[in-house]
Formats: structure tokens, sequence, C-alpha cells
């Protein structure tokens, strides 16, 4: 999906990078999202940031809160939170890395009334590359932990699908001639 406006794209971005913040139960995780939304926030422009905010007020993709203290905060609506998810989405990429010999198996086993989630999911593991061993399974040598993660969160498919790493699986030959492992 092309963004209708970089800036605001990645606006939206970096405010819903502050509220997975606060979701984040893991340490490492929150200085990775530190760093990340650290760095990006320094690209950007403070004039334009002030009209894009005013153009996203307006929008009402934003909400402005009064603080105690007179100071002003922005928060995401909720039709912002939608909107910065869906971008979210329509970026996500795997960073393939050196392969640690393990490998990543997704399965799952959605019903026909989530069917636009379970097409969504099937279509993005084909997207990072992820091996179809058999229709619903997907094995992938790469880390890629955190963005399956967000994608069963987007759709809400939790309960239907299940991930594992695996340390050996018996065509293992196979799946390293396909990845180019070997």
């Amino acid at each position: 999906m092309p963004a209708e406006n970089p800036l605001r794209e990645k606006i939206l971005l970096l405010l819903m990078g502050g509220l997975s913040l606060g979701f984040s139960y893991s340490l490492h995780r929150q200085w990775r999202i530190i760093k990340e939304v650290g760095r990006e926030w320094r690209k950007i422009n403070e004039r334009e940031l002030h009209l894009e905010i005013r153009r996203l007020y307006q929008s009402r993709l934003l909400e402005r809160k009064e603080n105690v203290d007179g100071s002003f905060t922005f928060v995401l609506t909720d039709k912002g939170k939608t909107k910065a998810i869906t971008y979210r989405f329509d970026e996500i990429r795997v960073k393939s890395k050196d392969w640690d010999g393990k490998w990543r198996i997704v399965v799952f086993d959605i019903p026909e009334k989530l069917r636009r989630g379970r097409d969504a999911l099937r279509n993005k593991l084909k997207e990072f590359g992820f091996y179809e061993l058999q229709k619903s399974v997907f094995v992938f040598p790469y880390q890629c932990e955190d963005e399956i993660d967000f994608i069963i969160e987007f759709f809400n498919l939790r309960r239907y699908t299940r991930m594992g790493l695996l340390e050996k699986i018996d065509n293992d030959l196979h799946l390293k001639k396909i990845f180019k492992l070997v």
C-alpha cells in the first residue's frame, strides 16, 4: 500500500512504537523499541512535524489532551491506532541473517469465519519466503518470531496458530537446498 503521506505514516508508527513500549514485558524488546523510535524521530523535520500533527489532529487520528502542568500530550485515537497498525502490517519484513541451524515452523488451523486473517497469514508467510511443507504448515530458517507474533495478533489468530523452533527435521537436506544453505 503506497503511503498517502510518508510523514504522517512515520508519525503514526512512531506513536504506535510508544504504545507498544507500554505493552512490552521484555527489557531487551523495550530497548530495541526505544532505539528505533529515537533514531526515526531525529530524522523528522520539526516544521513539517508541527504541520502534520495539526493535520492528524484535524483528521481525528490524534487526540490532544491537556496535562496538569499546562503542557499537551497527543494520543492516537482508535482510528489512528488502526491506521498505524495497517501501515505496519504492509511494511513488515523479515530480515534474513545468518542461519543459526534451527528451523522455525508455523502451523495453523484457522476456521472459515476468519478466512481473511488465514489468507493474510498464508500470503505473508509466502512473502517472507517460508516454505510450505503441507497445507497450513510452513518452515523458515531465520529468526522471525516478532514478525509472526505481530501478524497473529493483528488478525486475532493466537488460539489457532502455533509456532515452534526445531533443531532437526527429517528432510533437513531438502530444506537446506531450498533455502540455499548448502
